[in-house]
């Protein structure tokens, strides 16, 4: 019995670690479209190249790629693509297999609703360098094709999912404030804005206390000069509330408001580019 409750326990902390990964992660990139004809018809494959030197945590979440260093330097990308981005959605014939890779490779988690669909894979090296490490997902491709809009400007499909390639990405200097009741006020500077082809939205800002603040949420409504999401943020506090991205002719993220509350706490962020 106490065995069995102990491994329940491992399993919410696992659990935890995969909601939070994304925010707490060291590197993040987008995977490229794969060029390659030699993928079945009707079978969805992603192939994770890295270097890695000592010890990782890999989550793969649509065609994003967030890893957490756990011992050695950063690990990167070695020229990871996907023919298909891993579906947001309960996945059919989902299969992981370790390609190439001198160390412990090992998948953790499968996409499900627990881990937002992210696939979770754990490498770890035990000897001294960097080396290659490629793993390989696969699954089935089901269902209807899921709608698409070509830019996001695009209002007669407002609610549909984002084309591959143009996934929204912004970064930029900027200024502002966040308040928080018991917790007083962060200064903010640059600011990060990901939003994946399911509207999955990451929104980050740097702090003057060195500890990123960041939101993670959907993408509810959007037109030319502005974006609304519903986010919160991933920890215990677990305020929520509607974020509004205002942007320039060029697309470009120039504000960004939140009022977020969990029904005690309230936050209050205001964010200006530079």
């Amino acid at each position: 019995m106490l065995e069995l409750m102990r491994l329940r326990h491992l399993g919410i902390v696992w659990l935890t670690l995969f909601a939070i990964l994304p925010i707490w992660a060291n590197t993040q990139f987008r995977v490229r479209k794969m060029t390659r004809t030699d993928v079945p018809r009707g079978k969805g494959q992603c192939d994770i190249r890295l270097r890695i030197d000592g010890e990782v945590e890999v989550a793969v979440r649509g065609d994003l790629v967030y890893i957490r260093t756990t011992s050695g330097r950063d690990g990167r990308d070695d020229g990871s693509e996907c023919n298909e981005p891993l579906p947001n959605r309960p996945i059919e014939g989902f299969r992981f297999e370790g390609v190439d890779g001198r160390g412990e490779m090992r998948l953790v988690a499968e996409p499900s609703r627990q881990t937002d669909f992210q696939a979770i894979v754990r490498i770890r090296d035990s000897e001294s360098g960097e080396s290659r490490y490629h793993f390989r997902l696969s699954w089935t491709i089901t269902g209807e094709p899921e709608r698409r809009f070509d830019h996001p400007d695009d209002r007669d499909d407002r609610r549909g999912a984002l084309a591959w390639n143009n996934v929204f990405h912004f970064g930029g200097r900027g200024h502002g404030i966040s308040m928080t009741t018991g917790y007083g006020e962060q200064q903010l500077s640059d600011a990060s804005v990901d939003i994946d082809r399911g509207g999955r939205i990451l929104v980050s800002f740097r702090t003057n206390s060195g500890r990123p603040l960041a939101f993670n949420g959907s993408v509810i409504d959007f037109d030319p000069g502005s974006i609304k999401a519903d986010v919160a943020t991933d920890d215990s506090v677990r305020l929520r509330g509607s974020m509004f991205l205002s942007r320039n002719e060029r697309g470009e993220v120039y504000k960004i408001v939140l009022d977020a509350t969990n029904g005690e706490q309230r936050l209050h962020l205001d964010w200006d580019r530079r």
